[in-house]
């Protein structure tokens, strides 16, 4: 059988999606399926190459504007898939368009991985097209039940919604090697601990200003790996916060394992619904480092990590929560010790790739049959 999937970007290029992609076809494609992924490219030009197994066609693009990629030769890749099922990862206007014009005879899967939040304007424009698309669409694959509830399209086509968490290769967060432990306690050694974390890209619905502003609170060193628009932002309030010293900002980090393995905590304190699910929560609880997570409204975040279970979870936008949750843990080493090891137990019963491959095919075998 041969799944085409549909991505924004692939590996190299990061992101959560584009993670996701990569794990759910490097999974099928173990089991048997012959498996092609069409993307925009994050470079310039179009290529062809593969990944292991995958076959990947990375588009070039022509222009973008407002999260939507002009990719010249996307209808013509579209009309020429020979497929068994399509598999849409979405928010992709790109994909959901160039479908929308070329549609091919195959049927099609759709996971859900987010609402158009802040981009309202794409959001009202591209509604038109969404309610001629998804009735077309054989299966929303949400990523967590609290999203599916909370979200005005997927309610509106819910008898077709089915709940698929995202899942990620543990083995290597579960069973670190020598040489990470040994970076793990480097760190440790390194910089004035505690040691505290946030992972993701530097950009508003992180929240990551929430972050910097309770370490004013907290002793020790905050780790902030990733990159993007609000570095210099995020600077300019550590230094006025009088943090600066305290605050590590690494944006080439290829490798954050031994960052999970060296820290406290993940703080993870995101304020908007754009966050849904949140895959450095599972990375972190697979690595035994519990997470402050926040209370977002209809989001997965923390359902997959949950309050009291493997993690505390504290009021939106919310820097005291975050401060006081952090002296919590430094108070209680043996509620930060039960959390971590609920952690990895939750890791493996529900967000393992293996799991993940296997309900995505049990919802492909519905879908064929």
């Amino acid at each position: 059988m041969k799944v085409c999937h549909l991505g924004k970007y692939y590996p190299p290029a990061r992101g959560g999606m584009e993670a996701h992609v990569q794990t759910l076809s490097q999974g099928q494609a173990k089991l048997g399926w012959d498996v092609e992924v069409i993307c925009s490219n994050f470079e310039p030009g179009t290529h062809q190459d593969r990944d292991g197994p995958v076959s990947v066609t990375r588009l070039g693009r022509s222009f973008s504007i407002a999260k939507l990629d002009w990719c010249a030769r996307l209808t013509w890749h579209l009309r020429q898939i020979q497929a068994d099922l399509i598999h849409v990862h979405v928010p992709n206007p790109t994909m959901i368009l160039g479908l929308f014009s070329a549609w091919p005879d195959v049927p099609v899967v759709v996971t859900y991985h987010s609402d158009h939040v802040r981009q309202q304007v794409l959001r009202r424009l591209f509604r038109w097209v969404e309610h001629k698309f998804y009735p077309k669409v054989r299966a929303i694959l949400a990523t967590s039940p609290a999203y599916s509830g909370g979200s005005t399209l997927l309610n509106h086509y819910r008898e077709r919604v089915q709940v698929v968490p995202l899942g990620i290769e543990l083995d290597v967060f579960l069973q670190p090697t020598a040489a990470v432990l040994k970076q793990a306690e480097e760190l440790k050694q390194h910089y004035p601990g505690p040691l505290w974390l946030c992972c993701g890209r530097l950009v508003s619905y992180k929240a990551l200003h929430l972050a910097v502003a309770a370490l004013a609170d907290v002793p020790g060193t905050l780790f902030m790996v990733g990159h993007g628009p609000l570095q210099r932002d995020l600077e300019r309030q550590a230094e006025k916060l009088g943090v600066r010293s305290r605050v590590e900002f690494l944006p080439g980090v290829e490798d954050v394992t031994p960052f999970y393995h060296a820290a406290t905590a993940l703080w993870f304190p995101s304020n908007a619904r754009s966050e849904a699910f949140g895959l450095v929560q599972v990375e972190a609880m697979a690595s035994g480092c519990p997470v402050i997570n926040a209370e977002i409204p209809h989001s997965g975040v923390p359902w997959v990590c949950p309050h009291e279970e493997t993690g505390l979870t504290i009021p939106l936008n919310d820097s005291a929560a975050l401060a006081q949750a952090a002296q919590r843990l430094l108070a209680e080493p043996e509620l930060r010790q039960r959390l971590a090891s609920a952690g990895r137990v939750r890791a493996r019963q529900e967000f393992a790739a293996e799991k993940m491959v296997q309900r995505t095919l049990e919802v492909y075998d519905d879908v064929l049959s």
